[in-house]
């Protein structure tokens, strides 16, 4: 009876365990690793075809976007998860093997003129359908026989719709350990999410450790914010962009603006349009508007039991095709427009930026972390113009931030969640968080008496003896020539100058030719220094 750390050790991305009962393999989650945390995403740690089950925790894609390079590599077992996780990896599962084709076919029309040799896309959408025919849903609290000797449940983690904490007892060779995988928990008074529901018993727990060193901000309210922008903007002429995330963010919006119509808050424009342009949070808003049951808090499901939407109200537009998205932009009456994707770096949202920036009537409004060297990190920390499809764009718009609701437990209620098991588990294997964070949570814990440690990538634990088997190691990411991690916080922010310098060059057009050669000639004094 072992447990394997094949991602998110020391990380927050590339969740993936591997624990081997009576001869059967289960992975708990296999997700994509991202931004910095990437190590080399086409690289799996075992053969899929010796994988006999997979148990999926949620759809997010760092949870959920490797399964179909397992199916891609001879995995023809079967895939357990909630009934709604299995509605939503169905669409970001499709959505993410065609962003892999994509990137393939575009990485090969830059790499024929280069002479270089074809790419493949990490799996195709035959892959992702093929993953997708192997899953079989079941409900909260439903326990079930996975294979001999092992029994699973999943629970509500309050996450994401349709998130779940797993149960897992397994018996060998006469010996019982009970273990749950937390998943990623989630955030408490959240619209529509119930809070993360308790466990109280398990051998050993595989807990994230997100937000392990830190607590959130009081939220501020959504709906009376929101309200006076719209009624300051409206009055203006002007048009409200917000940079969303499809799945999750967007329909909380959706949910607060419903409100916000309900109740008559908005007076200079009660009936206003909202346009959701981003196909992925179309097809997913269409999952949060079906049956839901089993899975909304009370006050969600006292909305449903009084005949309304959740997400769904007068004014309300889903757009799909590439033609509705364009004209949004040709179209002048005041409207808020959410789309992806939610840091500005992609999509159709760089589009609506580059016709709504340059109004000062118009408002650009930031839902969710910007990370650093993205587009929407550069507007917030004010920018007065950025570069986009080729074209210098002045940042006249109001740029607003608006801290929101944490769809992960901070520092205390992961605590509080973790101190429900009583007695405390023999062991408590700390991942999802970046290194120093996961070891900082680790010993908070051994501070509290229940023992803990933050698991290395590829480190082996022996359940039924309580000891490990094998060290794991420490990861380095994938790295580009020249040295720097693909994702490391000094690479991030040497993209990020490039692309100031590149937004400073582009404003230099017309300033004295001394000025212009004197920048130049330092410029490559830089690059030759470092090219020595």
């Amino acid at each position: 009876m072992k447990l394997s750390f094949f991602g998110a050790a020391h990380a927050v991305t590339g969740s993936c365990h591997c624990l081997e009962v009576n001869g059967k393999k289960i992975l708990i989650d296999c997700g994509l690793q991202q931004g910095r945390d990437e190590y080399d995403n086409n690289r799996l740690d075992f053969a899929p075809g010796s994988i006999d089950f997979v148990l999926v925790t949620h759809a997010h894609i760092d949870h959920s976007g490797r399964i179909p390079l397992l199916t891609k590599g001879g995995f023809n077992g079967l895939i357990y998860t909630t009934r709604l996780t299995g509605q939503l990896m169905s669409i970001m599962l499709r959505d993410s093997a065609h962003i892999q084709e994509s990137d393939a076919q575009w990485q090969n029309q830059k790499g024929r003129r280069a002479g270089k040799p074809l790419v493949e896309p990490l799996y195709t959408l035959a892959d992702a359908q093929a993953a997708l025919e192997l899953v079989r849903t079941k409900e909260y609290g439903e326990t079930f026989d996975l294979c001999e000797g092992v029994k699973v449940r999943f629970n509500d983690a309050g996450h994401l719709l349709g998130s779940a904490a797993i149960e897992v007892w397994c018996t060998e060779n006469g010996v019982t350990k009970k273990l749950v995988f937390s998943g990623d928990l989630g955030n408490v008074d959240q619209p529509v999410i119930r809070d993360p529901q308790f466990l109280s018993d398990a051998d050993y727990v595989v807990m994230e450790s997100t937000y392990g060193d830190r607590n959130h901000e009081v939220p501020e309210s959504y709906v009376g914010m929101l309200a006076q922008l719209i009624d300051e903007t409206f009055s203006k002429g002007g048009n409200i962009i917000i940079p969303s995330f499809a799945v999750g963010r967007t329909q909380e919006l959706l949910y607060f603006l419903r409100e916000i119509k309900d109740k008559g808050l908005v007076k200079s424009a009660p009936n206003f349009t909202v346009c959701v342009d981003s196909p992925l949070a179309a097809e997913a808003t269409k999952i949060y508007a079906g049956d839901l049951h089993g899975y909304l808090d009370e006050e969600a499901i006292a909305v449903l039991q009084g005949g309304d939407d959740l997400f769904t109200f007068p004014g309300l537009t889903l757009s799909q095709s590439v033609e509705e998205s364009r004209a949004l932009n040709s179209d002048r009456t005041p409207k808020i427009i959410i789309s992806a994707s939610g840091m500005c770096d992609a999509g159709r949202i760089r589009h609506h930026l580059k016709h709504n920036l340059w109004r000062p009537e118009c408002a650009v409004v930031f839902v969710g972390y910007q990370a650093e060297g993205t587009l929407g990190r550069r507007l917030l920390d004010g920018a007065k113009s950025v570069r986009l499809f080729g074209e210098e764009i002045a940042v006249n718009a109001r740029i607003l931030n608006f801290p929101g609701l944490s769809s992960h437990a901070d520092r205390d209620h992961l605590l509080g969640w973790i101190q429900h098991f009583a007695p405390a588990p023999q062991q408590v294997f700390v991942v999802h968080g970046d290194s120093p964070v996961a070891e900082f949570f680790a010993n908070s814990l051994q501070e509290l008496g229940i023992p803990a440690h933050a698991p290395l990538y590829q480190e082996v634990y022996d359940l039924a003896a309580n000891t490990m088997l094998d060290e794991g190691v420490v990861l380095e990411p994938k790295r580009k020539s020249g040295g720097a991690s693909s994702g490391s916080p000094a690479y991030l922010r040497l993209q990020d100058v490039a692309k100031q310098l590149d937004e400073l060059v582009g404003r230099s057009r017309g300033r004295a030719n001394k000025d212009l050669g004197k920048l130049a000639d330092q410029l490559l004094q830089i690059m030759e220094k470092w090219d020595a």
